[in-house]
């Protein structure tokens, strides 16, 4: 406490101290600041701004506004303090618990508040520009330098408001594509483990097959340009062309053209049944809702980022000057703005990021719709973790009709030549195993599935949370932080001076802002960087309806456009690996899937194996079991 009491006084000795150096002198010749004399015969004023009106050597006319800024902090601790041993504030002074009396603030510039207006003529009344005229504590160039202070300062909350948002989206990014991730990467375990457990070598020598099966799903969730009709259909053109040379006719030497041949008999003869078509339906639909879910988070990170850095108008900067600091020109720094006053004027300056209101509740609402398809029969965890599966049944289908097939395929292309190493077809019968009568119906661990209820109940109630985001923003930047509270209202500054705001409340949007009485806005020049932003979210709002009925959407790379800092989302090259790439959407076009054509299948037909019926009928019963 001692050291404390020490510097109790610093600010009020610090003119003495300055003037204890070797530089000046007392009792000697010295300079007066006209002539050298013996001695100063001026009078030395007191401390203080208002003591300076007679000072004979130097000329104070305002307020410093950093110093006015530093005392507003202090007297601010110093009520906070007082609270708390007894005292408690009111907007128009201090008023001691239970005393019953109180010292009124005049409410208006005078001497105490270290403003001119006190009649001297050294202090005369400036014109400014933006605040009220009147006696008042600014010079013109203090006002200039407040309104643009004023200015930075509502951006920077306007920016702090749209990176709180951005976290909220960025966080659901996140955690939804790595749910997914370990879905893909899931199944993929699980085909590799199952395969490889009854295959062995041969298993190997075809991962290929598999491995670029599931590497192209993944581009496709990543954003790539990547077909995913062709996909599937490459998939199943290459699972035939291995299983028709070992298993079907595997004493015939199999050509380029034979092979060929064989494809175009595909969509007739349909060697796998129904489960290509089947397949690629729910997978489709799965990676569609999957992929323009993320899409539809990162677009609508980058829509607050950019909307958020919207500079503020030279009308708002004015009204803002005037809400905020015009209180501090008039010596009623502790006076905050009214609550209606301050809506007023942020509703005004905020009417353009208002209007994005329709276009992003309707995004929202998309979203949730898409989130909640996640849990629909089959749910996503279900179509993507039974994907082993399913390819199991194909492999079992073709096994269970090899004959039929084969003499289809020899009546259509005719007989291949013979290879040089023959298989009785007795030995070959031998080793044919019936399969099981009846399938089993894939069913997601239960695990898996309060999983993905968690993940849908998270993201939904986040998305709803920040539904009402642009319209709401007014008034969150209007909170009691800033603008007085209900009980204050006849002691707010008003725009003019401390009393009752009294005019209406506009409505929100720019078209609502004709009338308002607090910023002066064109209404028919809106924002061009907002119209474009809410051009993107009825863009990224179509294709999320889209991806509902399983239609796939075409995407535009546009990593140069919103590149740069604050989205944290991916926009690089390394976004194959990190997660999805930043893309928006072009044209309005919507690709929907058809059965697929004749494909050309491409083989040496040179190298012969021994049959593996054996082991794809143990394998798809054990998978059958799993």
């Amino acid at each position: 406490m001692g050291y404390i009491q020490r510097y109790r006084s610093f600010f009020s000795a610090l003119p003495e101290m300055l003037c204890e150096s070797e530089m000046v002198v007392d009792d000697f010749t010295c300079w007066s600041g006209e002539d050298v004399v013996e001695s100063y015969v001026g009078r030395v004023v007191g401390n203080g701004l208002q003591a300076q009106k007679n000072n004979p050597e130097i000329k104070v006319r305002s307020i410093d506004p950093i110093l006015v800024g530093a005392r507003d902090r202090l007297e601010h601790f110093k009520r906070e303090m007082q609270g708390q041993m007894g005292w408690t504030t009111d907007w128009g002074g201090w008023v001691e618990k239970g005393s019953g009396t109180r010292e009124e603030a005049s409410g208006e510039c005078d001497d105490e508040d270290g403003c001119q207006g006190s009649g001297d003529e050294d202090f005369t009344s400036e014109h400014l520009r933006i605040c009220p005229q009147g006696y008042t504590c600014c010079t013109s160039a203090m006002e200039e330098t407040l309104s643009n202070l004023s200015r930075r300062e509502f951006e920077g909350l306007v920016r702090e408001a749209g990176r709180s948002l951005q976290a909220s989206l960025n966080a659901q990014y996140r955690s939804f594509d790595t749910y997914f991730t370990d879905l893909l990467n899931s199944s993929e375990r699980s085909l590799q483990e199952s395969f490889l457990a009854k295959l062995s070598s041969l298993y190997s020598k075809n991962a290929p097959v598999f491995q670029d099966l599931y590497t192209d799903l993944r581009r496709y969730y990543r954003g790539s340009a990547v077909n995913l009709e062709e996909t599937l259909n490459d998939f199943w053109a290459r699972l035939l062309e291995r299983l028709f040379k070992v298993s079907a006719l595997p004493q015939y030497t199999l050509t380029d053209d034979y092979l060929e041949c064989v494809a175009k008999q595909t969509e007739t003869l349909r060697p796998f049944g129904d489960v290509p078509r089947d397949l690629k339906s729910k997978v489709t639909r799965a990676l569609v809702a999957a992929r323009s879910f993320v899409q539809g988070l990162t677009v609508s990170g980058e829509v607050v980022r950019k909307v958020s850095q919207v500079p503020l108008s030279p009308e708002c900067t004015r009204a803002m000057m005037k809400l905020v600091y015009c209180p501090h020109c008039r010596g009623l720094a502790s006076v905050k703005p009214c609550a209606n006053y301050c809506r007023n004027v942020m509703k005004g300056c905020l009417a353009n990021q208002a209007d994005l209101d329709t276009e992003w509740q309707n995004l929202i609402d998309t979203m949730l719709q898409v989130a909640s398809s996640f849990s629909s029969d089959p749910s996503v965890d279900a179509v993507i973790y039974s994907i082993p599966l399913r390819i199991s049944d194909a492999i079992l289908y073709m096994q269970e009709n090899t004959e039929v097939f084969t003499s289809k395929v020899l009546q259509a292309c005719g007989t291949p030549k013979v290879a040089g190493t023959q298989i009785s077809g007795s030995e070959e019968r031998k080793k044919r195993v019936n399969p099981a009568s009846t399938a089993m119906e894939y069913k997601p661990s239960p695990t898996a599935g309060v999983r993905l209820e968690m993940q849908i109940s998270d993201v939904s109630s986040k998305l709803r949370e920040m539904q009402q985001y642009w319209v709401q923003l007014p008034a969150a930047l209007c909170s009691s932080k800033v603008a007085a509270g209900a009980a204050s209202d006849d002691k707010c500054w008003n725009g003019m001076t401390k009393a009752r705001y009294l005019l209406e409340v506009m409505a929100d949007g720019l078209a609502s802002q004709i009338n308002n009485p607090e910023v002066d806005i064109d209404i028919t020049k809106p924002d061009m960087t907002i119209r474009q932003q809410i051009m993107q979210l009825k863009i990224m709002t179509n294709r999320l309806r889209n991806a509902l009925n399983g239609n796939d959407v075409d995407f535009q790379d546009a990593s140069d456009d919103v590149s740069g800092s604050g989205s944290g989302m991916c926009t690089g090259e390394s976004c194959a690996r990190n997660g999805p790439r930043v893309i928006v959407p072009k044209a309005d076009s919507t690709r929907y899937y058809n059965h697929p054509e004749n494909k050309k299948v491409k083989g040496t037909g040179t190298q012969t194996h021994p049959s593996i019926l054996l082991l794809l009928l143990s394998l798809a019963t054990l998978l059958r079991r799993r």
